[in-house]
């Protein structure tokens, strides 16, 4: 079984993953790590020196390397990777491959990413919380719609990353 954490970033995709993984005695592949990986470059310079078409395409191709694995694995995926290339379609359409959208409130998603900022690039320029709470709201419309396909959905506002990993390993097991 494959389990596909998706969500916005913040969310708890990769350090959710971890405790899961290590819980479950699955494998974990945090899909930016693995791209890097192959790359040899980090995300942020392969948007810099390629450019985000490249990095899509090259993020469609090896999601959908990784949902043909066999073993027992956690996948977290990128916060925009549902969104592009028919990503979340191929998710659903993996027979071994079971979706987990961890779902932050806007509220909690923008106060959590607004004193962790200067670690986020796509961030670090926003200067204050109700510019952050607008940036995030505007993402997070455009991304829901590709999030609530998700066949599970975990709340995630003001819970420990334990609390969150027993909740999915309820909802799953």
């Amino acid at each position: 079984m494959i389990i596909v954490l998706i969500g916005y970033m913040g969310s708890g995709k990769s350090s959710v993953g971890k405790i899961l993984a290590k819980k479950l005695n699955y494998n974990l592949i945090d899909l930016d790590d693995y791209i890097e990986d192959r790359e040899n470059a980090s995300v942020k310079e392969i948007f810099k020196t390629k450019g985000e078409i490249y990095f899509r395409k090259k993020e469609a191709e090896y999601l959908k390397d990784l949902l043909q694995l066999k073993e027992n694995t956690v996948l977290a995926l990128g916060g925009g990777t549902p969104c592009f290339a028919g990503n979340m379609e191929a998710v659903l359409d993996t027979e071994s491959a079971i979706s987990v959208y961890l779902k932050g409130s806007l509220p909690f998603l923008s106060k959590k990413l607004f004193k962790k900022k200067a670690k986020r690039p796509l961030i670090a320029h926003i200067e204050t919380q109700e510019l952050m709470t607008e940036f995030i709201g505007k993402h997070l419309f455009e991304r829901s719609q590709f999030y609530s396909k998700a066949q599970h959905h975990i709340i995630t506002d003001d819970k420990e990353k334990i609390d969150i990993v027993e909740d999915i390993i309820l909802e799953l097991f």
